[in-house]
């Protein structure tokens, strides 16, 4: 059973940015590649950044070109800069492996005004 702790998030304005980190327990980031989901309002979690441990990076259309993935220097730790930030990208994002382990953690939130 793993446990994950995403922190970083917090309330800023358009244009700005954030980095947001996780820590994961257990050794599954050394296993599959890594990933950040977030939850938008009333919406579907999605994925929207990977990692892989040969450093290949995937990004959803919505964030390519403002958010980074990348390890910290802990094999257990991923990290997600983001930057020029948008209202549309409000909402509670997490850590996990690509594909998820069963558990979650809290996620952290995001709330990016106008």
């Amino acid at each position: 059973q793993v446990q994950l702790v995403e922190s970083g998030g917090g309330l800023v304005q358009a244009g700005g940015s954030l980095r947001l980190s996780c820590v994961a327990s257990g050794n599954i980031f050394s296993i599959w590649p890594m990933g950040w989901y977030r939850q938008a309002p009333g919406k579907q979690r999605e994925l929207v950044a990977r990692l892989t441990r040969g450093g290949t990076t995937n990004y959803a259309d919505s964030v390519k070109g403002r958010f980074t993935i990348s390890r910290d220097k802990s094999e257990n730790t991923v990290v997600l800069q983001m930057n020029s930030l948008k209202p549309e990208d409000t909402g509670i994002y997490y850590c996990n492996s690509d594909p998820p382990a069963r558990d979650w953690g809290q996620g952290t939130q995001v709330t990016v005004s106008s």
